[in-house]
């Protein structure tokens, strides 16, 4: 089957994309608004962009041509926290997830422990067991969209945690311990599978 982007409704091009690219790994983004309130929620339209210097992207779609909370409070303020989604933090996760007022803090909303930042100032999540303290660099809003389009946003990582106890000798990690959770199509996500390992020819 050949579909045509153009004329295909947008419904359908978002269960095609989520559903063939996976699994995708979730950014759960804290931000901080204006009025020092918490912001928390997750985004699989996530990924690592380069390691030298390290940046990170997001994506947040428009509903309606309105900007969620977390893209508003990156653009007042340029900062965000990537916090990694484990297993155990699933049902935490998926609490932040619910569309609220911006007056609610998403941290006591999911019952999580917000703790400070070392160089900006959105909280990150105790109980997640690494994060990345980001600066944003560069926003770009989709064009030529039909419901609202989306933002990408690109994020500089300034400072990095990571949990002792998933971290391994020479800086690898320990992915038994890590156990990150990957997002699938509709409701449904995966943890890690069989892994193998396949050298690169030289």
């Amino acid at each position: 089957m050949q579909i045509s982007v153009n004329d295909t409704d947008s419904g359908i091009i978002y269960k095609l994309l989520t559903g063939l690219v996976i699994p995708r790994p979730i950014g759960w983004i804290s931000t901080v608004d204006e009025n020092g309130v918490n912001n928390l929620a997750p985004f699989s339209f996530f990924n690592v962009v380069g390691e030298d210097p390290p940046h990170v992207m997001f994506s947040t779609v428009r509903t309606g041509n309105k900007n969620k909370d977390t893209l508003n409070n990156v653009l007042a303020n340029k900062q965000f926290v990537v916090n990694l989604v484990t297993s155990d933090l699933v049902e935490q996760m998926n609490t932040t997830a619910n569309i609220v007022e911006n007056s609610v803090d998403e941290f006591q909303l999911a019952n999580l422990t917000p703790i400070n930042s070392v160089l900006i100032k959105p909280k990150r999540v105790a109980q997640a067991k690494a994060h990345f303290e980001c600066e944003m660099v560069h926003h770009y809003f989709l064009e030529d969209h039909k419901n609202g389009g989306a933002c990408v946003v690109i994020g500089k990582v300034l400072m990095m945690h990571v949990n002792d106890d998933i971290l391994l000798e020479n800086y690898k990690i320990n992915l038994t311990k890590y156990q990150p959770i990957a997002r699938l199509a509709g409701a449904n996500y995966s943890k890690l599978g069989e892994i193998f390992t396949i050298k690169r020819n030289l």
